[in-house]
């Protein structure tokens, strides 16, 4: 079985679900992983999708085109064998929420941080809070902590980047339930 994955982009409004799963339930298709949100008035949403029959993304034809007709961007790419699957991470599950004036660079600078030190991001999500004469910026981010590098150094190393930019930033450890 071929694995797809799907983008969708446009102007948010209800019922873009509906109309992006519809087409893919006449098509045949399983939906193996899928995330949306808004980002901004942006609706978003990507999906990991099969097909028995399907070989490559030019099989899907014109399908996607009732979702362009109403001013969505459609992309969809054919994955390698192997990239539908979620990948095992080892390493500690950690998250870091970030509050703070609204200003340039939040995203990099924190990103930067846990580059250098191996950390990977598995979630990101960004919202301005607040009001428009005080927006708050809040950033929440899922990472794994490669091994030997405990919760304290990172929170050491976000210290320099709370106190340069005058931020608000906490990590705590994920436990994991297993089922």
């Amino acid at each position: 079985m071929h694995h797809f994955a799907l983008t969708i982009v446009g102007r948010d409004r209800p019922g873009i679900v509906a109309q992006a799963t519809e087409i893919l339930f006449k098509l045949g298709c399983n939906i193996a992983d899928s995330s949306c949100t808004i980002l901004g008035g942006q609706f978003a949403m990507i999906l990991i999708i099969s097909h028995l029959d399907y070989r490559e993304s030019a099989d899907f034809g014109d399908a996607f085109a009732p979702l362009e007709d109403v001013d969505l961007s459609v992309m969809i790419r054919t994955l390698k064998p192997g990239g539908e699957k979620y990948p095992y991470l080892e390493g500690a599950l950690c998250m870091i929420s970030v509050y703070g004036a609204d200003q340039p660079g939040i995203v990099y600078h924190v990103a930067r941080a846990l580059a250098e030190r191996k950390i990977n991001v598995t979630d990101l999500n960004t919202k301005l809070i607040g009001t428009e004469v005080r927006p708050v910026y809040v950033m929440m981010i899922e990472a794994v902590l490669p091994s030997g590098l405990e919760l304290g150094e990172l929170e050491s190393v976000l210290d320099n980047i709370r106190q340069e930019m005058q931020v608000d930033i906490s990590v705590r450890a994920i436990e994991t339930v297993e089922l």
